[in-house]
């Protein structure tokens, strides 16, 4: 009898064990969650970050913040979510750099997305603008090129900082075209956009967000947008495809992204899929992405992950051919 008790007793604790997992799952969550934007505070990844930050609290009824870690080009704070705790309290809330753009850009990465992070969600997409300023003569991509031609060599683009998708699509359209352009990287896109206003520099690719104002004001002129579809608050720009450049190149987009470390139990990824998703659909994050000119997209994890793969080779193209790749 002592025997039979003995092995009850041991059948009971080890199911205990194999129960507290799931009984943990099931809690989440039961503490603050942490959202680590590795962008600093102000931009418009930060005034996303924090309205998705209030929705999901509300959603899960607990506190969640948002911890800015600029720095590395985005590295330092996927690191930092790469090297968490796998339980679904430290997230990654970050724009396309750190993920899509890094494994490419620089030789040493201290993370290996496919190996480090799970996928949640692309919370929404950034498509971008071709512009130029108002006495550039042309009105379409066509009439770039040919002017960009007949003044091969002395034409300046900007770009948002090297290696960037800015920097990368314009020099993928001068190396195609042979059109010899000269690049001229910036330390973010506010002094780029002063510039090509200002007349320094004709031409460039930013975001609708920061070009819309110039735009309007008639001091900039919008000639294609990059990705696949027009944008809603530039119905009469046409795509690049539309005009008859169809590299696969001018289809790439970037964008905002949730992830979480590798590890994460599938019942917490899979809780922060379906809420995350209705968030983006909800109302208060729809006005955001209308004012910052965002696509909507609120993707599943599979989808996700199915787009970052995709989008890898054309990246690395773009990286080899532009010479941005750093030690």
């Amino acid at each position: 009898m002592k025997l039979k008790a003995f092995f009850i007793a041991a059948l009971t604790a080890l199911g205990a064990i194999s129960a507290a997992p799931t009984l943990a799952q099931d809690s989440y969550p039961s503490k603050t969650i942490t959202l680590v934007l590795p962008a600093p505070p102000a931009g418009a990844t930060d005034v996303l970050a924090r309205v998705f930050a209030e929705e999901l609290g509300k959603r899960l009824k607990t506190s969640v913040i948002v911890d800015n870690r600029p720095g590395g080009g985005g590295m330092l704070g996927a690191a930092a979510v790469a090297r968490a705790n796998p339980d679904g309290y430290t997230l990654l809330f970050t724009h396309a750099a750190p993920i899509y753009y890094a494994p490419y850009m620089f030789s040493k990465v201290p993370y290996d997305v496919r190996r480090d992070f799970a996928f949640i969600t692309e919370i929404c997409s950034a498509s971008l603008v071709f512009a130029v300023n108002k006495d550039v003569p042309a009105r379409n991509m066509k009439e770039f090129v040919a002017w960009a031609a007949q003044n091969k060599g002395k034409v300046n683009y900007g770009s948002y900082g090297v290696g960037s998708a800015s920097h990368l699509l314009s020099a993928h359209l001068s190396e195609s075209r042979k059109l010899e352009m000269v690049h001229v990287g910036y330390k973010g896109e506010a002094p780029m956009i002063l510039d090509m206003v200002g007349g320094q520099i004709p031409a460039g690719v930013g975001t609708l967000g920061t070009l819309a104002p110039h735009i309007a004001s008639g001091k900039l002129r919008a000639l294609a947008v990059i990705g696949e579809r027009r944008m809603s608050d530039l119905p009469q720009v046409p795509t690049m495809e539309e005009q008859g450049f169809k590299d696969p190149e001018f289809n790439l987009v970037g964008g905002v992204m949730l992830m979480a470390p590798a590890k994460t139990p599938d019942v917490v990824l899979a809780r922060l899929e379906k809420e995350s998703r209705e968030i983006v659909q909800g109302a208060a994050m729809q006005a955001r992405f209308q004012a910052f000119g965002l696509g909507v997209m609120g993707n599943s994890a599979a989808e996700f992950r199915k787009n970052f793969e995709s989008s890898g080779p054309i990246i690395q193209r773009l990286v080899v051919m532009s010479g941005a790749k750093t030690e």
